[in-house]
């Protein structure tokens, strides 16, 4: 797939998705920083959820930072990991302390607790900032490969190989991705008649070479 322009290619799917906001329900930047945390390894259902909730006791970061990790754990103990995610929300509100003070770079979002590349992008995106990455979840993992502009499971290397293949103001792919493995390329019974990227699909003319 290497004679692909992925610039040209991409864009029926940056078109179809490119006013869909995150699944995660969220109401402003504090609760989706909030939100991204809970939800690694968790649901975004499961989190949609419990959200309301916590933001009850939580409304902002200003409450979150005159919380501790054992408060916080009672209000998520059906959070998968929640003991390090209270934790970790818990110096994130010692750090950050106001809603106004959420960084908006990737450097410095990183740089907090519980809050990797993958996280930081959804983050720049929802707040409508230029990429500075590609979003890669577990259904980019599985999408990018099946597509051909990618190759192997390893998030960060495939993050890599669609920022090589694509300029940054195409970046937001990533997310564009995800709603299509969430929609279309599932893991099983894939809807590839359908599918807007089906005329460079790998995947799909490897099936049509079996038919």
């Amino acid at each position: 797939m290497a004679s692909v322009n992925w610039s040209l290619a991409i864009k029926p799917l940056l078109k179809k998705y490119k006013d869909t906001k995150h699944p995660l329900e969220y109401k402003s930047i504090y609760q989706l920083m909030v939100m991204v945390v809970l939800s690694a390894q968790d649901s975004d259902k499961h989190i949609n959820a419990i959200a309301p909730r916590f933001f009850q006791t939580f409304p902002d970061m200003k409450a979150l930072s005159k919380s501790t990790p054992e408060i916080l754990s009672r209000s998520i103990n059906d959070v998968r990991n929640f003991v390090n995610k209270a934790k970790w929300l818990s110096e994130i509100g010692e750090k950050v302390k106001s809603d106004k003070n959420i960084p908006l770079r990737l450097d410095e979002l990183v740089a907090l607790p519980g809050i990797g590349r993958k996280s930081a992008n959804v983050i720049l995106r929802e707040a409508g900032k230029p990429a500075k990455g590609v979003i890669v979840d577990l259904h980019v993992v599985r999408v990018a490969p099946r597509l051909g502009i990618a190759s192997g499971a390893d998030p960060k290397k495939i993050e890599k190989q669609i920022m090589d293949a694509l300029p940054q103001k195409e970046w937001k792919a990533g997310m564009a991705m995800s709603f299509l493995g969430r929609e279309i390329c599932r893991p099983t019974n894939p809807k590839c008649e359908i599918c807007v990227m089906n005329t460079v699909c790998a995947y799909y003319k490897k099936i049509k070479k079996r038919k």
